[in-house]
């Protein structure tokens, strides 16, 4: 999934030495020019999910990616950013946005994570800044498959477990999932991984006045969604 890379002597081993450093892949409409700060989002809330779409297919379909351009990207976005989608995902470090959809680079997406995917004050006020102040049209709520928070939060409803010190205040918002989650058959974990995205997507919603008056507007969509760890496929719930 080489999209931009120019230079023979960027290979593999260079992109995973950059990928180590936390820096991201990139590209071909990544390193086309766009504004430092826009004003507005130059693209609408389905165009943002439709990006996202086709680069997840291309991060399914060929794993291998390239960095390029980096320096003046970063250069670029030093004085202001304007990302065109919020990712509220779980800190699992198989679980990188930026690969996951197709390799994207600096300031594209805004990126809020924490075990769980857990929505509390800290993420929705992150949300609400991506969304009002710099004008990102899409947020995605995004859990994944064989997650250990919400694996430990069953644990908890299932086997009666008891957890110490803050993962057992931070994974509370999901006992109640669990719980009506055991009505509905199938891999508990995986049952409640999906509703706890959905769940996720509808509070942020109901939870902030600031987003749902976007929503309302049309300006931005928020949407939930699954990522299967084994095949890559980011599955968008609505």
């Amino acid at each position: 999934m080489c999209f931009a890379c120019e230079s023979e002597g960027f290979n593999r081993r260079s992109f995973f030495r950059f990928a180590g450093l936390g820096v991201v892949a990139a590209t071909a409409a990544a390193t086309t020019a766009l504004p430092a700060f826009a004003a507005e989002s130059a693209i609408s809330p389905d165009e943002a999910l439709k990006r996202l779409q086709d680069g997840n297919a291309k991060f399914v379909a060929d794993a291998d990616a390239c960095a390029t351009n980096l320096a003046k990207r970063r250069q670029d976005l030093a004085k202001g950013q304007s990302p065109w989608a919020i990712v509220l995902t779980c800190s699992d470090s198989r679980v990188t946005p930026e690969l996951i959809f197709g390799g994207v680079t600096l300031g594209e997406l805004f990126v809020a994570r924490n075990a769980g995917n857990v929505l509390d004050t800290d993420v929705l006020g992150t949300l609400e800044y991506g969304a009002e102040h710099l004008h990102a049209p899409l947020i995605v709520v995004m859990g994944h498959k064989r997650c250990g928070a919400v694996a430990a939060a069953c644990e908890v409803v299932t086997k009666g477990t008891e957890l110490e010190g803050s993962i057992a205040k931070m994974i509370q918002p999901i006992l109640p999932i669990a719980i009506a989650a055991q009505h509905e058959g199938g891999d508990l974990v995986d049952v409640t991984v999906h509703e706890n995205a959905i769940h996720g997507a509808k509070r942020v919603v109901e939870e902030s006045p600031i987003i749902a008056k976007l929503v309302e507007e049309g300006k931005v969509k928020v949407v939930p969604a699954y990522y299967d760890l084994d095949s890559g496929a980011v599955q968008f719930l609505s």
